[in-house]
């Protein structure tokens, strides 16, 4: 009971207290205005080079979008926490880890879902896109999936916050890596090998090509591989990132530097 009142209660308050995006008019031009003008930034690139059509750039983009809470949101969670000089006061309870750091993802995981669908009515209310009823459920679950993945990355990047000076940049970074390398805007493959390769081992790939294929017609079982493939990296990425912030908790702890700027 205690470890889900960390969860949940815990999370949410902690989302309350680090993000200045809360309220509306920093919400709206923050996560979502821009991500809106990037769908629609490279859907008329698309448009004017005459590449692909509008539904391959809106899916690459919307589902991409998902990524920007987890990423950011994970790695201003941790980051934030050391910052404002708060973290050791937390890292010094006996709170369950797992709970204490899940229930902070919990929030970002959300936003990504939030954002994402924001993208997609976009989508379809100003560019050439539109899904099938029953094709929606289906994306949806793609979307949540995707964006537990990212928000899983976004934690192994808030892990670095327990050593680095600073990991907002590397979180920047990594949002324009994944438009490279993920096949977001060019198929992954028109890449050049490495670049695949590269791709294939991060979210956000597996995840838009499942999306992409059921909006050609697909079933959820006919993308079942990709879905899963997607949800093995997510997992993998939490389990590296709860490592990590365990081993750099406790090495911070034995150093004195869990604070140390």
């Amino acid at each position: 009971m205690n470890s889900l009142r960390i969860f949940f209660i815990g999370g949410y308050l902690a989302y309350r207290a680090l993000f200045n995006w809360i309220h509306w008019t920093m919400y709206v031009p923050t996560m979502l205005g821009g991500p809106v003008f990037q769908i629609l930034f490279f859907a008329y690139i698309g448009r004017y080079a005459n590449l692909r059509s509008d539904e391959f750039f809106v899916i690459g983009n919307a589902v991409a979008i998902s990524s920007l809470g987890g990423i950011f949101g994970m790695a201003m969670t941790i980051g934030g926490e050391r910052w404002m000089q708060t973290l050791s006061s937390i890292l010094v309870t006996p709170a369950n880890r797992l709970a204490l750091f899940l229930g902070r993802a919990l929030p970002n995981l959300v936003n990504g879902v939030i954002v994402s669908t924001v993208g997609f009515i976009v989508g379809w209310l100003l560019l050439d896109f539109s899904l099938e009823p029953a094709e929606i459920p289906v994306i949806a679950l793609i979307v949540v999936i995707t964006s537990f993945a990212c928000t899983a990355f976004g934690t192994l990047i808030g892990a670095f916050g327990l050593r680095g000076r600073d990991i907002f940049f590397f979180a920047n970074l990594m949002i324009f890596v994944f438009l490279l390398f993920c096949g977001v805007n060019v198929p992954l493959e028109s890449l050049p090998g490495w670049m695949q390769d590269i791709g294939r081992v991060l979210p956000l790939t597996h995840g838009i090509e499942a999306a992409r294929e059921v909006a050609d017609g697909s079933t959820l079982s006919d993308v079942s591989g990709l879905v899963l493939t997607e949800l093995g990296i997510g997992f993998f990425y939490a389990a590296l990132a709860y490592g990590l912030l365990r081993l750099f908790e406790v090495d911070g702890r034995r150093r004195a530097t869990l604070e140390t700027m």
